[in-house]
């Protein structure tokens, strides 16, 4: 969310920026909510002073001996309108928060202006991609090797799911586990093991929701059939029923959310806090699966595991000060990079342009890992500064040292890298004419020596 600060210093400004991104705002409904708020303002102010005249009134009309029952109306009055100016201004609030909550991050100056991905600017390589001529697509690949079963997934669940078997479901396993030993070992992050359900605090806290709704896959809870009584327990709203004879505590009265990335619960674990300028930055990194809708994605990627409901990921989660995230957000890519480095793929780095950047972040990062099927480079990480835009939402804040007083934390986040996809580039950068597969040499010891799939 945007500083509402910002905002009301100078709106046509923060309009100019974000039309760089292709986002109309609306100054006109701007106008009207922020006209409305300080006539409200004003007359609750006017109205607060006439209170507090009409108690010195009282004390002066008693001392006097006179009556002082016309004040007292006269004071009903002014609760009675002090009242209905607070219900409209806790009204305005929400028109407002709704509005600031449909706004998109301002671009960082150094984002190149764009409208889509062919504007993006690439800013470096490395490796040599692998000649495509005959190359094979990793599902044609993996089903001839018997060891990638989207038929079956289909049957168990439906489409845009996949089995792994043997060889493939090992590889998989081994490069998350290789991911998580680099970034913990060599890059410094803690590694952390979240829920794969968040609530809906944390869903608006990192700002999947109320815009992205749509791609989430929410949890029903409940079910029971019995006498509900609602309440309050450890600050989580839940009815409770009786199961079986036995008193239980269940469904939360807002849904569960399946998380679509690791970002979700691990920035959210600095929701509300106050954080030691001392300790920072703090850097996480978490292995989960993600689970997406995907309803915005009709048509793409229908084949293989490129865009699936259900994938995993080794996310990478830094805060810090306003002044180093730019620092840090180099440094978080590289590391990312530094996987793909290791096993030897391919890869490029380019900087997204402002009409391909995700609404919450101030500049992104994507790298792009060669795919010798496809003959072009597709995203397997993306890299993320959110400036302050999180953490407002989140109240994530730190001490600085030097004022004593609370400010907020920069947020980013990257993958480290897309497990299934990193899977796909291996498949397809090492396979063998023969249709087998050779094991990048970094996973050898992961693979318990095995160099080669089928």
């Amino acid at each position: 969310m945007l500083d509402p600060k910002r905002l009301r210093s100078d709106a046509s400004a923060v309009a100019a920026q974000l039309a760089r991104r292709g986002f109309v705002f609306d100054l006109e409904r701007f106008n009207r909510l922020e006209s409305q708020r300080k006539q409200l303002q004003t007359e609750t102010e006017a109205l607060q002073a006439d209170r507090n005249a009409g108690s010195k009134r009282i004390g002066q009309a008693k001392a006097k001996g006179e009556d002082v029952s016309p004040i007292f109306a006269d004071m009903e009055r002014i609760k009675a309108q002090l009242v209905g100016n607070e219900a409209a201004l806790t009204a305005l609030q929400v028109d407002f928060d709704d509005f600031a909550g449909s706004l998109p991050n301002v671009p960082h100056a150094s984002v190149p202006d764009g409208k889509s991905e062919d504007d993006n600017v690439e800013v470096r390589r490395w490796g040599t991609p692998r000649a495509s001529e005959a190359a094979k697509d990793h599902a044609d690949l993996g089903e001839a090797l018997g060891l990638m079963d989207f038929a079956a997934a289909a049957k168990l669940t439906g489409a845009r799911f996949t089995v792994l078997r043997g060889g493939l479901a090992r590889l998989h396993r081994a490069l998350g586990q290789f991911m998580l030993d680099v970034h913990v070992n060599e890059h410094g992050y803690e590694e952390l093991y979240v829920p794969y359900m968040v609530n809906g605090d944390s869903m608006r806290g990192t700002g999947q929701l109320p815009k992205f709704g749509e791609d989430l896959f929410s949890v029903p809870l409940g079910g029971f059939r019995a006498t509900r009584q609602s309440g309050i327990e450890s600050g989580v709203e839940y009815v409770r029923g009786t199961l079986g004879g036995t008193q239980a505590i269940f469904e939360p009265k807002e849904p569960w959310y399946l998380i679509p990335t690791a970002e979700v619960p691990v920035t959210n674990l600095l929701r509300d806090e106050i954080l030691d300028a001392a300790n920072l930055p703090k850097k996480w990194v978490a292995h989960t699966p993600c689970f997406r809708a995907e309803a915005g994605s009709a048509g793409r990627d229908t084949r293989g595991m490129i865009r699936q409901h259900q994938f995993e990921k080794v996310e990478l989660v830094m805060a810090t000060t306003p002044e180093a995230s730019y620092a840090a957000h180099e440094e978080l890519t590289s590391h990312a990079e530094n996987i793909l480095k290791k096993l030897e793929l391919p890869f490029r780095t380019v900087v997204l342009c402002t009409g391909d950047m995700g609404a919450n972040a101030a500049k992104t990062y994507d790298i792009e890992v060669w795919l010798p099927s496809q003959n072009r480079y597709r995203e397997i990480s993306s890299c993320s500064n959110f400036e302050d835009f999180q953490a407002r939402r989140m109240l994530a804040r730190y001490r600085n040292p030097e004022t004593k007083k609370t400010e907020l934390l920069h947020t980013l986040n990257g993958s480290g890298l897309a497990v299934g996809r990193t899977l796909v580039a291996i498949l397809e950068n090492y396979q063998n004419a023969d249709g087998s597969i050779t094991v990048p040499t970094a996973l050898h010891n992961y693979m318990g020596g095995v160099e080669r799939i089928g």
